[in-house]
């Protein structure tokens, strides 16, 4: 397993590290394509996310809704479907995830990529209105249409573009196992572990049986369901932030001061960010905001293209909402709490579990960032502290622990050595053990549920309830949405007959990204995602002059006012 965590952990590296050389540094090419077609996009249509985001709401709330027309599902449950594959572990894990590594500058960069994102989604969703296939009388099983960048790609570009259609459909189909499914089981399995110690196959189990039941209903049960919970639970979610705010109102100002500064000019962070790594701190901002937002990643249109209706761009000004709603609203939400709370480089006491959970072996220091490193033959420890000498340690969550300990209440500093390949400590008098104690900083989901939990101490120790609920919540709606991305790829690759395997080994696969390691699950989850947008970024260039011609017509025509 160690094997295999390295070789997944070294691809992620090349996937996200790979690009342009900047002195001593790079800026990945994932982020400078994924920055670079947004703002290409927004400046050859005009800034259209400015300009037109008041008509998305309008069209949104179903004013101009007709039953009549072409889809399967209406403008607000497409809109819906998409945000409960966006509104989602990305809010509440991705925006930890990014602060841990990159620090709270991090949080810039996602909304960069929020911004210049709102773009990106308007036009991968109206091509994937303009080009989607219509299938008469299919069933709700099935749906009536299928679209998305494999067919735009297909149809738009061209049969001699068509082998790049075929690798973004088996490559988002690969993603949905991943991004949209194993990542949300992991988070839910993991966050219940660490509130109630449930084990993460219980949890596992439970989500399954739920995401199975919905899944196999089809897009209209999907868009159904997806239109109840996607408002309930960023409702329950936003207020609980909300008033963690208004009660820290004098500590806002400060956070967004942070927040600006540490973008530019990073100071040492809890885990990647060494002083003045920018690029590190860009990398994750971007990473983690196009994880949250999922602007130019080619899945959201999918869902729209089921949206009923005759006009591509009034789907496309409905979908240029999410980002806003996703990243700009939601995740600053979720960052401000965790900054204004300072839980992001806390320390906790932590069940250190070494042969398994979130343990890492690691070498570095706090100012320059820590690495993970190959399992060393054995750490030295004695009573509690590191052998002189040492240069590899046990890390949790990526940050080196810096003490051990042998009781819960750590009052026993540990002697004697760390075996990493049997994930043991053998004590200086032969008595062996598979957990130590020390004060420990959290990652992912558990750092929101902490920070929530801090932030609502005045009102009561249930802040963390919130966030457990919202990730129960989040993961499961997230899963059911993107299982409809996996099938229509499913489908274009192969056909309907595929639909019904691909929905078996979807499900199946939620189970098992409920019992991996976290920072597994989330790396190979970047590594799809990161290769995934390439083709659909190149195809949104190449038909930018088709969407600009589309958008251009609507707005002149402005069919609308003929409702």
């Amino acid at each position: 397993m160690a094997g295999f965590e390295s070789v997944i952990n070294r691809l992620g590296d090349v996937v996200w590290n790979f690009g342009i050389p900047v002195g001593d540094a790079s800026i990945p090419l994932v982020v400078l394509a994924l920055i670079g077609a947004g703002g290409f996009l927004t400046i050859r249509l005009g800034f259209i996310q400015l300009r037109r985001f008041g008509h998305g709401v309008a069209v949104a709330t179903g004013r101009y809704d007709d039953p009549n027309d072409t889809g399967d599902v209406s403008h607000f449950q497409a809109l819906t479907t998409a945000l409960s594959a966006t509104v989602g572990i990305g809010n509440i894990a991705g925006v930890a995830l990014a602060i841990h590594w990159g620090g709270p500058g991090a949080l810039f960069w996602m909304w960069v990529t929020a911004a210049v994102g709102m773009a990106t989604k308007f036009s991968e969703v109206t091509l994937a209105q303009h080009y989607r296939s219509v299938h008469k009388d299919a069933g709700e099983i099935v749906g009536t249409v299928s679209g998305g960048p494999m067919y735009y790609i297909e149809m738009g570009l061209g049969p001699k573009w068509k082998w790049m259609a075929v690798f973004f459909a088996g490559a988002l189909g690969f993603t949905a196992f991943l991004t949209g499914n194993a990542i949300q089981a992991n988070t839910v399995s993991d966050t219940m572990n660490t509130a109630f110690g449930t084990p993460q196959w219980i949890t596992g189990l439970i989500t399954v049986s739920i995401v199975g039941a919905v899944v196999l209903g089809g897009i209209g049960r999907i868009g159904r369901i997806t239109g109840i919970l996607a408002p309930f639970m960023a409702a329950v979610y936003v207020l609980g932030a909300l008033v963690i705010i208004m009660m820290n109102l004098g500590a806002v100002g400060p956070a967004f001061a942070a927040i600006f500064t540490e973008a530019f000019n990073p100071t040492a962070g809890i885990a990647g960010t060494g002083v003045g790594a920018i690029l590190t701190t860009m990398m994750y901002g971007c990473q983690r905001g196009l994880f949250s937002n999922e602007a130019g990643q080619g899945s959201a249109p999918i869902a729209h293209a089921a949206a009923k209706t005759e006009e591509p761009v009034s789907e496309g000004v409905v979908a240029l909402l999410e980002p806003f709603i996703d990243t700009i609203v939601i995740v600053t939400m979720t960052a401000l709490v965790i900054i204004i709370t300072g839980v992001y480089d806390e320390r906790i006491p932590t069940e250190i579990t070494l042969g398994e959970g979130d343990v890492i072996w690691v070498s570095g220091d706090q100012e320059t960032g820590y690495i993970g490193v190959q399992d060393p033959e054995e750490i030295m420890i004695q009573e509690g502290q590191y052998v002189e000498g040492t240069s590899t340690f046990v890390g949790w969550h990526e940050v080196k622990v810096d003490k051990l300990y042998t009781d819960e209440e750590m009052t026993l500093g540990f002697t004697g050595s760390v075996r990493p390949g049997s994930g043991q400590a053998i004590g200086e008098d032969g008595t062996i053990t598979t957990s130590l104690w020390g004060m420990a900083v959290e990652s992912g989901a558990p750092l929101t549920m902490q920070a929530f939990k801090k932030g609502l101490s005045p009102l009561g120790d249930w802040g963390h309830y919130v966030v457990i609920f919202s990730v129960f919540l989040f993961g499961i709606s997230t899963a059911i949405a993107w299982s409809y991305y996996g099938d229509r790829c499913a489908n274009y690759l192969f056909g309907t007959r595929a639909i019904f395997p691909y929905k078996m080994m979807y499900i199946a696969m939620h189970f098992v990204g409920a019992n991996v390691a976290l920072n597994l699950a989330w790396t190979m989850g970047d590594i799809a995602l990161g290769i995934v947008i390439l083709p659909n970024l190149l195809a949104l260039i190449l038909l930018s002059g088709k969407i600009k011609e589309l958008t251009d017509d609507y707005f002149e025509r402005k069919p609308w006012m003929n409702d």
